[in-house]
C-alpha cells in the first residue's frame, strides 16, 4: 500500500505546474521592498532559499529567519510568513507582534493565520496528510520562484524524472549522508538532511559546499555519501572520492534533486521497518502551551 508520503512526493510536478500557472502577485513581496521571510523547520529552510533567490533577482534586500529568532526592532517593508499548518505558535506570535505589512502562505484556510496576516496565499491543493512535509514546501517555493520571473519549465521536467527514475541501492544502505548546497540551494540541502532524519532516523548533516572542506569532510568514508544539490565547486568530487566516500551530483534543478532525497528517505524508512507517515516524536504542527 502506498503511504501518504510517497503519494505526496510523486504529486510534486503537478503541484508545481498549478502553482506557476496562478501566481498571486499582488499578495507577494513587491520589487524594491525590504523583506523578512520567516518560518519554522522546513519553512525556515524554504525561506532561506527564497531570500537568496529574491536578492539574486534584484528584487530587494531579503532576510530569512526562524520565526523564534526574528530580530525585534529591525525595519522591514513586509514580513512573509511560511506555515503549512497555519497554527505554528512562533509564527502566529510573530505576526501578532510586528507592525509592518504581513503576508502568509499556508495550506489550510481554516486556521488562525488567516486573520493573523494582512494577506494570505492558500495552497490547499498542496496540503499533506503526512507529518513529513514534502510537496507543500516545494510548491510554495515554485510559486515564489515564478513570482520572481523564473521559468520553471525545465525544473518541472526535472521533477518528473526525479519521481520516476530508479534509486540506487547504495543510497538505501549508506551509513551516513552529508548534503551540500551553494547559494539558494543551501536551504534545500538543510531540508534534504531534515527529511532524511524525520522519515528514516538517518545520520545526516548539511553545509554550504565550500564549507564542507573546513572540517566536515573528516567524516567522509566508504559507505558514506556526500550529496550536492546543484553544481559542485571545482575539485570537491575528487577530494571526497579520495576518502573512499561516494560523491553524488546531477544536472537536475536543485528543487528536483530534493525530490530524489525525499524518495531515498522513504526507501530507507521502509528498509528500517519505519512508517514515514508517522516520524517519531513529531506532529504536523508545533503548538506550544502558554
Amino acid at each position: 500500500m502506498t503511504t501518504h508520503t510517497e503519494a505526496e512526493i510523486a504529486s510534486q510536478p503537478s503541484c508545481w505546474r498549478r502553482a506557476v500557472a496562478s501566481v498571486p502577485v499582488d499578495a507577494l513581496p513587491r520589487e524594491g521592498e525590504r523583506v523578512a521571510v520567516v518560518g519554522c523547520g522546513t519553512s525556515w529552510f524554504i525561506a532561506m532559499a527564497y531570500a537568496t533567490l529574491r536578492e539574486r533577482a534584484g528584487h530587494g534586500e531579503t532576510d530569512a529567519f526562524a520565526a523564534s529568532e526574528f530580530p525585534e526592532g529591525r525595519r522591514y517593508d513586509r514580513v512573509l510568513a511560511l506555515s503549512r499548518s497555519g497554527t505554528t505558535t512562533e509564527v502566529l506570535d510573530l505576526l501578532g507582534r510586528v507592525s509592518t505589512r504581513t503576508t502568509a502562505i499556508t495550506a489550510d484556510p481554516d486556521t488562525p493565520i488567516m486573520s493573523a496576516a494582512d494577506e494570505v496565499v492558500v495552497l490547499d491543493y498542496a496540503d499533506e496528510r503526512s507529518v513529513v512535509q514534502t510537496r507543500f514546501a516545494t510548491t510554495q517555493l515554485a510559486l515564489l520562484r515564478a513570482a520572481l520571473g523564473e521559468d520553471l519549465t525545465q525544473a518541472i521536467d526535472d521533477a518528473e524524472r526525479a519521481v520516476s527514475e530508479p534509486l540506487p541501492d547504495t543510497l538505501v544502505t549508506a551509513e551516513q549522508f552529508s548534503f551540500l548546497g551553494a547559494g539558494w540551494s543551501v536551504g534545500l540541502a538543510l531540508e534534504a538532511a531534515l527529511k532524511m532524519r524525520e522519515a528514516s532516523r538517518s545520520w545526516t548533516e548539511a553545509y554550504p559546499a565550500m564549507e564542507y572542506r573546513h572540517g566536515p569532510i573528516s567524516i567522509a568514508a566508504p559507505g558514506r555519501v556526500t550529496w550536492m544539490l546543484g553544481a559542485a565547486p571545482e575539485g570537491l568530487r575528487a577530494q571526497v572520492e579520495q576518502t573512499g566516500g561516494t560523491f553524488l551530483e546531477s544536472t537536475l534543478d536543485p528543487m528536483a534533486e530534493l525530490i530524489r532525497a525525499q524518495r531515498v528517505a522513504v526507501a530507507r524508512a521502509f528498509a528500517r521497518g519505519l512508517n514515514p507517515d508517522e516520524p517519531m516524536h513529531l506532529t504536523r504542527s508545533v503548538i506550544l502551551s502558554s
